[in-house]
């Protein structure tokens, strides 16, 4: 596992395959700001239920100039079917090599029901990213909840 973001830090830029297989990258979003969330396995109940609750305030998080992007080692074709299933209203992106998870220090050493596990590491990051394509961590968080956190991620933002 990579050293952990820190607020103020460079974010890493990255191109990965979205649910249509469609390139997308970090610097695609000049300008704009992105909540950029890394969750371990699509179509299991808690990253179900954290994807619900980003679909439904991505609207609110649109409006305030947010872009939300979603991260997973699952593959293009998994993704498809859970954005379909789950009625998913933002891109979700494919990480399979788990690249760019370890890039953001999103992937390591985790507690699963008491046992240290090595496995993706529920994070979240806000990133600037300025009209040249270069991302800048607003704010990063790790080990974060999949059910009240984007509640949480709202207040915190004033969306």
């Amino acid at each position: 596992m990579t050293a952990r973001l820190t607020t103020g830090t460079p974010a890493p830029d990255f191109t990965l395959p979205d649910a249509e297989g469609n390139e997308v990258s970090l610097s695609d979003f000049k300008g704009g700001s992105v909540i950029l969330y890394f969750y371990p396995a699509a179509m299991t109940p808690g990253c179900t239920t954290q994807a619900v609750d980003f679909s439904a305030a991505v609207h609110a998080f649109q409006d305030a100039g947010y872009t939300v992007l979603g991260c997973s080692p699952d593959d293009v074709e998994r993704l498809a079917k859970f954005k379909a299933n789950s009625d998913i209203e933002f891109t979700l992106l494919a990480d399979p090599e788990k690249r760019v998870h370890n890039l953001y220090g999103a992937y390591g050493l985790r507690k699963l029901y008491g046992k240290e596990i090595e496995g993706v590491l529920r994070s979240t990051f806000v990133i600037d990213v300025d009209d040249e394509g270069n991302g800048l961590v607003r704010v990063a968080q790790y080990n974060v909840k999949a059910t009240g956190h984007v509640a949480k991620l709202r207040r915190e933002l004033g969306v």
